[in-house]
């Protein structure tokens, strides 16, 4: 295996790199097509349970495109089955839950997670990564509570999440015992994964950007405070990441997480501006990923000049690559940015 290259590392520790280091979010899976020639014969579940093939998907991005991190190929429902949860992925829509929650009876159902029994491909997985395979850091990561909950509640992806905003505001003794139970799975979840090799842990709080800053300190804050002092004790690098969640970056810098990450939305210098002092991660619009290459070009250069002021900054972008995204573009992209930045 050649030399482990922590770049990445050190640049969510906010240190000075000799380059930017990248990963992109969902680069392993819809727009490869060595992916797409292993789902003509295995669904997500059947890759998901195999730690060899999983493997191979997580790892292959990093071959094809040179990237500074693998992140590691599963869904954010992963954790959900062993619990009690009835999740079904369904093509063109995503998560559906069978047996929503609606009672505190629902709530207290739900199980504890034991990694060793209940996931142990998971774990696998990343053994096999990170003792044979990757010489870049493997980034783990789980759903957070509330985007979780938002599916369990919903019954599926939601535009508005009402059922789960009626339930944080008019049963909030639900609400809080399901934070609990859900905090409770993401520290057991993530802290495995570190223990079986991890070097970094990603928080998805895909949909948190539905809530305003109010009720984000009073309904969902002391969670993710719970966990990220959870984490704190792994000395490993956390990041916390939100759609559509700029009013709630402040938020995220209060936390005691490493790296705060941008959708697209807020740039470097708003988000500098604003008094994010951690560092940061992002945050290419992927759409511009369909554009001509002098338009990525300029955009990325737009990005990285305003990262250069400061260390402790990690390239990616805004939200996950789309499935109709040409590889070429993204192994030309993660080039142009270690050329750019290398010192």
């Amino acid at each position: 295996m050649k030399s482990f290259n922590d770049t990445i590392l050190r640049a969510y520790q906010g240190e000075k790199t000799s380059y930017t280091p990248l990963w992109f979010m969902r680069q392993a899976g819809r727009s490869q097509p060595e992916y797409r020639k292993l789902k003509e014969k295995y669904s997500l579940f059947e890759i998901t349970h195999q730690p060899e093939l999983c493997a191979y998907v997580t790892e292959l991005p990093v071959q094809n495109y040179q990237t500074d991190a693998a992140i590691l190929y599963k869904d954010i429902m992963s954790p959900l089955p062993p619990i009690g949860v009835d999740v079904e992925i369904k093509s063109g829509i995503g998560p559906v839950i069978h047996n929503p929650i609606r009672s505190m009876e629902d709530i207290e159902r739900l199980g504890e997670l034991d990694p060793k029994n209940d996931v142990p491909y998971v774990l696998q997985t990343i053994e096999l990564l990170t003792k044979e395979k990757l010489n870049v850091p493997l980034i783990g990561f789980s759903g957070a509570p509330f985007t979780l909950a938002s599916y369990m509640i919903e019954g599926g992806p939601s535009k508005q999440y009402n059922k789960t905003k009626a339930m944080m505001y008019g049963r909030p003794d639900l609400w809080f015992a399901l934070m609990d139970k859900l905090g409770d799975l993401v520290i057991t979840y993530t802290k495995a994964q570190i223990k079986s090799g991890a070097k970094a842990i990603q928080i998805f709080d895909s949909w948190v950007g539905a809530v305003n800053a109010p009720d984000y300190r009073m309904f969902i804050k002391p969670v993710m405070d719970r966990i990220f002092t959870e984490l704190q004790k792994e000395n490993v690098p956390t990041i916390l990441f939100g759609i559509g969640a700029n009013h709630l970056l402040l938020e995220f810098n209060d936390l005691p997480v490493t790296t705060v990450g941008l959708d697209w939305r807020t740039s470097v210098n708003e988000a500098r501006a604003m008094g994010i002092q951690k560092s940061v991660q992002g945050n290419l619009d992927p759409a511009i990923l369909l554009a001509d290459w002098d338009v990525i070009e300029k955009r990325t250069k737009e990005i990285l000049d305003q990262a250069s002021d400061q260390p402790g900054y990690v390239f990616n972008l805004g939200h996950g690559v789309f499935p109709d995204i040409q590889p070429d573009t993204l192994k030309r992209l993660a080039a142009f940015v270690h050329e750019y930045t290398a010192k």
